[in-house]
């Protein structure tokens, strides 16, 4: 049995997905164009996240980082036109009202971290909408391989000129000095590899699925993140840190229930 799925490309002709998505996509001007402000964000999210991982604590970080659905719906509806039911942006309040008790008595709080973390939540938002407006003229592996070297060649510079110096003065031989040479280049590798295949496999997982969608799904990721840099890294949360955490969770939740009972009411409509 055949099961390529098909749908049009430029001036009408049918593109086989199955054949198409396993081979390189030859990029052209407009998707260029289109991209290159993908990528330029998708380095800047990277690096504003590690910026505020550096800041304060991991746990903090992800519950910022958890209002991503509120940025992607507004961004949805008031750049893409798409209508958001109010239903959903209702579900959407716990999340906001979940991360601001969190981060009012986070014990680790400072500026660098909370608005680096921001400034990652904006660039990501942008990164999933224009992302799935790609994906449309190319699969989801070629989408996120030509934004990952684009955004390798906009990192080299400030990489060079910003922390180049003190890198390999100090970075390196810190780093090589408490972990040894061995474990160093050991803890880069795997760090560097799983990085990759998160991004790969989120990347995959947006062509299939709505950027608001996607966003919540990433909330719920980092409630397992936040619990393993409590149990790994001995982070202390205050008593309102954790119920603003759950508040957060709870309307992720929400969200994902109302969410797919609109899907299932969409399908028996069609199906009537």
């Amino acid at each position: 049995m055949d099961h390529s799925l098909f749908r049009k490309g430029k001036g009408g002709r049918l593109i086989d997905q199955k054949v198409q998505s396993s081979k390189y996509w030859p990029i052209d001007s407009n998707l260029l164009k289109l991209l290159i402000p993908v990528a330029v964000c998708h380095a800047l999210g990277h690096v504003t996240s590690n910026v505020s991982f550096a800041a304060v604590a991991v746990s903090f970080t992800h519950t910022i980082k958890a209002l991503e659905p509120f940025f992607n719906a507004a961004a949805s509806q008031f750049i893409l036109g798409q209508s958001i039911p109010l239903s959903l942006w209702l579900s959407l309040a716990p999340v906001v009202i979940g991360v601001s008790m969190a981060s009012l008595t986070e014990l680790s709080f400072n500026w660098t971290g909370f608005v680096s973390a921001m400034i990652s939540n904006i660039s990501f938002t942008y990164r999933s909408i224009y992302s799935k407006k790609a994906m449309t003229d190319m699969d989801s592996t070629n989408v996120y391989a030509y934004i990952s070297i684009i955004a390798l060649f906009v990192c080299i510079p400030p990489a060079i000129f910003i922390e180049g110096p003190q890198l390999m003065k100090y970075g390196f031989s810190d780093a090589i000095a408490k972990v040894g040479l061995t474990k160093f280049i050991s803890d880069l590798f795997w760090v560097g590899l799983f990085y990759h295949l998160y991004n790969q496999l989120a990347t995959n997982t947006l062509e299939r699925v709505a950027p608001l969608t996607h966003a919540v799904g990433n909330v719920l990721k980092r409630v397992f993140v936040i619990g393993f840099s409590i149990l790994i890294f001995g982070n202390k949360i205050s008593t309102q840190t954790g119920i603003g955490t759950s508040i957060a969770i709870a309307g992720v939740a929400i969200y994902s229930y109302i969410k797919a009972k609109m899907e299932e009411e969409k399908r028996q409509m069609k199906t009537a």
